[in-house]
């Protein structure tokens, strides 16, 4: 046991080293993104998010939706399914746990 404990100490410092190389072009890329996509909308952006919300009332109405590509119509059920997702994940953040309410 000792001799491992020995060899782990031995070995730490160039695994962290490892470990610090090989996260830092990652974690660079992601905070790239991040500051990007993770910003909440500008006051200029809203008016388009609403007249966007309102064509897809409008296109939902008329049934123009069975026009759509099928490309178009897998990528908006993407993003159905991530808005989705989300609105779960915040209900199990918010109830902190994953099955019920403490009631």
């Amino acid at each position: 046991m000792a001799n491992f404990i020995r060899n782990l100490a031995d070995k730490a410092p160039s695994m962290v080293a490892a470990a610090v190389t090989y996260s830092k072009p990652r974690l660079a890329t992601f905070w790239h993104y991040a500051r990007v996509e993770l910003v909440p909308p500008t006051l200029g952006e809203i008016p388009t998010a609403i007249q966007s919300m309102k064509n897809i009332i409008h296109i939902a109405q008329t049934g123009n939706f069975k026009h759509l590509t099928v490309k178009e119509a897998v990528l908006n059920g993407l993003v159905a399914t991530e808005v989705w997702m989300w609105f779960y994940i915040g209900e199990i953040i918010g109830k902190r746990g994953i099955v019920g309410y403490n009631v």
